[in-house]
């Protein structure tokens, strides 16, 4: 009886180990607390964002004209399953003509065909809704979701998830679209925040922090 109860013990043990494993997801965090490093990593930062104290934590406020930052590490290098999300308070744009504002690019800065973007439009009733976007060398899609708009001047946490061909975004935890799209891992990239890779697209708002996943997270998951 004894070998039996140690024998179960130690398949239960197993079982767990197991079920650990593959449960285990590696996430980094980055909070936008420093113009000089994020995270340990290097950048290279663009016009003139400002580091901004709003009683409770830091963010960098950028001011859609030609503010940007480029960090020099790849968070989803190799990943074929990965959760990214961002919190941001957007704000209405400093150019009329820059109602398209990329704010998160993860890409390699040598290959375009493979990209990951975080991206909003500025409706016409002042207000504002997100898109985002895969594009995995010859195949891509967008989800565009104008039917949910959002007030400015808000703090908002998006999310953008994608696990086998699915990609689904949410904005505070209530999911608004998913399309299906085979996506390929990036390999060598780099973060753009606040404007797109090649330098355009600029957002005005403030960011606070973005966490990166190498797995699909529920919202109950989100970072809170």
């Amino acid at each position: 009886m004894n070998n039996y109860i140690l024998g179960c013990f130690f398949f239960f043990y197993q079982f767990a180990a197991i079920v650990f494993a593959q449960n285990k997801t590696e996430s980094v965090v980055w909070r936008l607390d420093s113009l000089d490093k994020i995270c340990g990593n290097s950048i290279a930062v663009f016009g003139n964002p400002e580091i901004i104290f709003d009683g409770e934590s830091t963010a960098v406020k950028f001011d859609g004209i030609d503010d940007g930052i480029i960090v020099h590490a790849d968070p989803l290098a190799g990943a074929t399953t990965f959760t990214v999300e961002i919190i941001f308070k957007p704000d209405t744009s400093s150019n009329p003509a820059n109602k398209e504002q990329r704010f998160l690019h993860i890409q390699n800065p040598d290959y375009e065909p493979r990209r990951m973007l975080i991206e909003l439009r500025l409706a016409n009733d002042g207000k504002w809704f997100l898109d985002t976007h895969i594009n995995a060398d010859t195949m891509a899609h967008t989800l565009y979701a104008e039917k949910f708009t959002h007030q400015l001047n808000k703090w908002y946490h998006a999310a953008l998830v994608y696990e086998n061909g699915m990609m689904i975004h949410y904005v505070n935890g209530i999911e608004e679209m998913r399309g299906k799209v085979k996506y390929l891992p990036v390999t060598g990239g780099n973060v753009s925040i606040g404007m797109r890779m090649n330098k355009r697209s600029y957002f005005k708002g403030e960011i606070k922090l973005i966490r990166v996943t190498k797995g699909a997270l529920t919202p109950e998951q989100f970072f809170k």
